[in-house]
């Protein structure tokens, strides 16, 4: 296992173009296995070579799972939520499992994350951009490559697509990597079919039958109610997936040239983990090539200047929608952290999409040893990087959770539906992160819509009673996200403090 550690966290140079930082002008001609010249942290290493190889070879020639033209169109929304005119809902399991590809799970799955898509909608006028963690989310960053279980050491579980969670099962097996692309491949089969044929007022009815206890039950009671009565288009089923793009052999095996481009396409989104994502690293290196929208974890340890070093690496063309930064600091953090990684972004003139993940950063150990997260550090890092955007001029144009459409699951602490660390192990599903459940995914969102809707709402209204300025939303929106009439005939006292809030 010593040999397996050291390649597990550095791997070795086959290729060192440089020992210290290059300049964007001066990098190397990229190709999609450019990569393997750079130090590849967190993947994992393959004791069979040969069947490794055959294995890549043939993913190498499956068809690819998502067309070209379907990332294109999701970085064309991305920059709209970049601009304010969207609001990105992602969300999903921390860790697919091949157990769960089944057809209800993931009918539940997507049908929770396109209902979050219509909450932010019907309360914030903002149409929105659905991502699903699915269909490639099998693989997961560990901190250490391996574990001790029952006085023996066994390789860490590193999802479904590497080895299995059965301490029998724990060798690194590359042959999961093609059952990985036959889950994605049913997963993606099943996921279009549903969302061709089903009633959109069926699937996108939200249950809020367990916020009964909610301070705020009548009002999410009375939007729920109205939100079934809307009649929706076959556009509001739309959805796009994504992964952490962390085994950059199988990455590369699944990257296709399109015209002039080359595209990864095994999801329409993949992004960089906050272990990954060093400058002169592997990860990197292949993300600076593929034509797809990327995410880029950004956490407490990402420096300013380091940030600004990244971004001009993997969107030197400055491209909108092309990356987006994916911000988990942990409650508490954001007004530190953010800020100067706000101030960072302006100083490079690149464009990014700034995204809340509000559970990455909160993870605990309750008393009784159980992973958990509570509702309320999740709720707390999402207003406080509501607050700074706001502050700073910025615009905050989505949010991620891990989260279930099973409403039983019990791996969260807190929320209306009450679990309790007692609670926690009553159906404690996860093999990796705790999940939001159902009714917490759901009340997450209500909380953040309405908070967003509140900040755009304006007073004193006229004489008329209506407000004096419109919120951007609830009237006609132009391109690039300015609102009309409103601003028109906003008075100045107005309009100044909403355009440069203190």
């Amino acid at each position: 296992f010593a040999s397996t550690r050291r390649a597990y966290y550095k791997r070795p140079l086959f290729r060192r173009c440089c020992a210290s930082r290059v300049s964007v002008g001066a990098m190397a001609e990229w190709s999609p296995d450019s990569w393997q010249g750079k130090q590849a942290l967190q993947m994992a290493e393959w004791e069979e070579k040969e069947t490794a190889a055959k294995v890549l070879e043939k993913l190498g020639k499956l068809p690819p799972l998502v067309q070209p033209s379907e990332a294109d169109r999701l970085k064309q929304l991305l920059a709209e939520a970049a601009r304010g005119e969207r609001f990105i809902i992602q969300g999903g399991d921390c860790a697919e499992r091949f157990l769960d590809c089944e057809g209800d799970r993931l009918e539940t799955q997507i049908k929770l994350v396109l209902q979050l898509g219509a909450v932010i909608e019907h309360i914030t006028s903002k149409p929105p951009v659905c991502i699903a963690r699915i269909a490639g989310q099998y693989g997961k960053p560990r901190s250490k490559p391996t574990e001790t279980v029952d006085g023996q050491e066994i390789m860490s579980f590193k999802g479904d697509n590497i080895n299995g969670f059965d301490v029998k099962d724990r060798k690194w097996d590359p042959e999961r990597l093609l059952l990985g692309y036959w889950h994605s491949a049913a997963t993606l089969n099943f996921l279009r079919g549903f969302t061709a044929a089903a009633d959109p007022k069926e699937a996108l009815a939200v249950d809020v039958s367990s916020l009964g206890s909610s301070a705020d039950f009548a009002k999410i009671s009375a939007d729920a109610e109205a939100m079934s009565g809307k009649d929706k288009g076959a556009g509001a089923m739309e959805f796009f997936t994504a992964h952490e793009a962390m085994q950059l052999d199988l990455e590369q095996a699944l990257t296709r040239k399109v015209g002039g481009k080359f595209y990864n396409l095994s999801a329409h989104l993949v992004w960089i983990g906050d272990r990954t994502r060093q400058v002169n690293g592997a990860h990197v290196e292949y993300f600076r090539g593929i034509a797809n929208p990327i995410g880029v974890k950004v956490g407490p340890s990402m420096k300013n200047d380091e940030l600004k070093e990244l971004l001009q690496i993997l969107n030197p063309q400055k491209e909108e929608g092309r990356v987006v930064l994916i911000t988990r600091y942990g409650a508490g953090k954001a007004e530190e952290l953010l800020t100067g990684h706000i101030q960072a972004v302006k100083e490079s003139g690149i464009p990014v999409v700034w995204q809340c993940d509000p559970v990455h950063g909160n993870g605990v150990v309750a008393s009784n040893k159980y992973k958990t997260r509570r509702v309320d550090d999740i709720m707390k890092e999402l207003l406080e990087v509501a607050a700074v955007h706001k502050k700073l001029g910025s615009i905050l144009g989505g949010i991620h959770l891990e989260m279930s459409g099973q409403a039983t699951i019990t791996e969260c602490v807190g929320g209306t539906c009450g679990i309790t660390e007692e609670g926690l192990t009553k159906n404690y599903e996860t093999y990796c992160d705790p999940r939001l459940n159902y009714s917490q995914a759901v009340e997450t969102t209500f909380k953040v819509a309405y908070e967003m809707a509140e900040a755009s709402r304006l007073t004193p209204p006229t004489a008329s009673g209506r407000s004096r300025l419109e919120p951007c939303g609830s009237t006609k929106v132009e391109a690039r996200g300015r609102c009309s009439p409103g601003w028109a005939d906003a008075p100045l006292e107005v309009l100044w403090p909403r355009l440069y809030p203190r």
